[in-house]
């Protein structure tokens, strides 16, 4: 008599869904990045499932770095929460038909999942386990222009640093201020700065160091959809806003170098290129270059450049550019 009540109890909290695949797989994928194949916590490789009875099914994933929130609609018989490995079922529900999945909570801990003829049972994780991530207040938001801030993260992202002994270096510095925004990434010995003007009504300069891997997947979630970003900056975490889904990143706590210092102001040798001449010449040049420096030159003069290599074991190389300079040979 004593028992009835509990397993009353158990069946009613137990999940019960219904979702498409292609709704579903869209928020998996994205996932796919945050979660870790390799770590010390076998939490952190599951999805947080849940639904809600308003239709809507949340998901959330974590590293402890980095978050994601996201949600997809579905037809939901019964509420609740559970967990799910990212990558294992990423990779059923892409196998599977153009159809709806069933997603139940059985009453042993673990998950049911079938669609069409196909029927799987999966060990699960107690939800209880999963981390709480941190949420945005919406106090103090900003809006980015979406395009804008997609475009000055590709235009940086590939010179920051993948040495973890640098930790100031494993991501770049966002500095925020009202009339313009700007991206600076650095490895010690290349240095990526891209600017651009907005119009922020009097707000305060902001400094915050953005993880390299919170760019990646920010630059990811930008390449679909419209729409601004919004922007939230707390105490230990930022938060990127869009559309329905939150990107929440942990801080970088460190100084980054005074990039300033290093970027010429008064330099008065500029040579315009096309880009796409000088891409081709270089990977030409390229190929009779040292093995082990991969380096190539350029000798500038009058309205030409040259770019060169040598190489001891190979040969050598020579393509001229024609450009538009009056400066000193250089």
């Amino acid at each position: 008599m004593i028992s009835r009540p509990w397993l009353l109890i158990e069946v009613l909290n137990s999940m019960d869904l219904s979702v498409r695949k292609n709704d579903l797989l869209r928020e998996l994928h994205l996932f796919q990045g945050i979660v870790e194949r390799k770590n010390t916590i076998p939490i952190l490789a599951n999805v947080l499932l849940e639904a809600t009875g308003e239709g809507n099914l949340q998901l959330l994933a974590t590293d402890l770095e980095v978050g994601l929130r996201s949600h997809c609609e579905a037809s939901i018989t019964k509420q609740g929460s559970l967990t799910l490995p990212a990558k294992k079922i990423y990779e059923i529900v892409r196998a599977l038909p153009e159809t709806e999945i069933r997603i139940t909570e059985d009453s042993k801990g673990g998950v049911k999942l079938s669609a069409d003829s196909f029927s799987s049972r999966i060990q699960t994780l107690p939800k209880d386990d999963f981390p709480k991530v941190a949420e945005p207040t919406a106090v103090k938001q900003v809006s980015l222009p979406r395009d804008v801030l997609r475009t000055m993260v590709l235009k940086t992202y590939f010179a920051i640093t993948g040495e973890d002994t640098r930790y100031f270096l494993n991501g770049a510095l966002f500095i925020l201020k009202d009339d313009s925004m700007s991206l600076v990434a650095t490895d010690g010995h290349r240095l990526a700065l891209t600017t651009t003007a907005r119009n922020g009504e009097g707000e305060e300069e902001a400094r915050v160091i953005l993880p390299k891997k919170t760019l990646l997947e920010l630059s990811r979630l930008l390449s679909e959809g419209d729409g601004d970003v919004k922007y939230e900056c707390g105490d230990n975490h930022l938060f990127f806003i869009i559309n329905s889904r939150q990107l929440v990143s942990r801080k970088i706590d460190a100084e980054f170098p005074a990039y300033e210092r290093v970027v010429p102001s008064g330099n008065d040798r500029r040579i315009e290129f096309d880009r796409d001449r000088l891409t081709s010449a270089i990977k030409r040049v390229a190929l009779l270059s040292s093995d082990r420096l991969r380096a190539v030159k350029l000798n500038i003069s009058t309205d030409v450049v040259k770019v060169t290599s040598s190489s001891p074991e190979v040969g050598e190389a020579v393509e001229p550019l024609t450009v538009e300079y009056k400066g000193e040979p250089l």
